[in-house]
């Protein structure tokens, strides 16, 4: 009787060994960075502006000038800051309706392009060539502290993004 408890303990022991060694070495997965989802119609981001589509007409950057030069300040301090995390996103920016082609321009507050320091300290993503209808997405890693978003090709407000802890 006491070599079948001695053998079924050292087989118990063997178990727990190799389920300790699995576990060390199986494969971490990464975690999916979150996606953020964005839509500009004509002026502006809907999702930056409490979900309401404003319904401007624009054919070109200058028709959004105008327009945000006499809404957009008051529209961006109705504004609600999009709020996240730190970690990694996705920006999945879609171009729902607007004849010409966008882009989209996240970067640190206070960015400036033209500051060479700022180019390695700060953050910044951009792209352009967001067709009628098209979606693109910019991959980045947010630190907390705040952050703005824009289309400079749309010319939106410059919306405000806070990471916190």
């Amino acid at each position: 009787m006491w070599n079948i408890a001695k053998r079924l303990c050292l087989a118990g022991l063997g178990a727990v060994a190799g389920l300790a060694v699995a576990a060390i070495s199986a494969p971490r997965v990464a975690a999916q960075p979150t996606v953020v989802v964005l839509t500009q119609v004509a002026c502006q981001f809907v999702e930056a502006e409490n979900g309401i589509d404003r319904n401007f007409t624009a054919t070109r950057k200058a028709d959004c000038e105008a327009v945000n030069a006499k809404s957009g300040a008051a529209r961006l301090a109705e504004a609600t800051p999009l709020r996240l995390k730190p970690g990694e996103y996705i920006f999945r920016v879609t171009n729902k309706d607007v004849p010409y082609s966008l882009g989209f321009w996240l970067r640190s507050k206070g960015y400036n392009w033209a500051n060479p320091v700022h180019k390695l300290t700060k953050t910044s993503i951009s792209g352009g060539g967001m067709t009628t209808g098209k979606t693109l997405e910019y991959k980045v890693t947010l630190k907390p502290g705040e952050y703005v978003y824009s289309c400079p090709l749309n010319t939106t407000p410059d919306y405000r993004l806070i990471v916190g802890g």
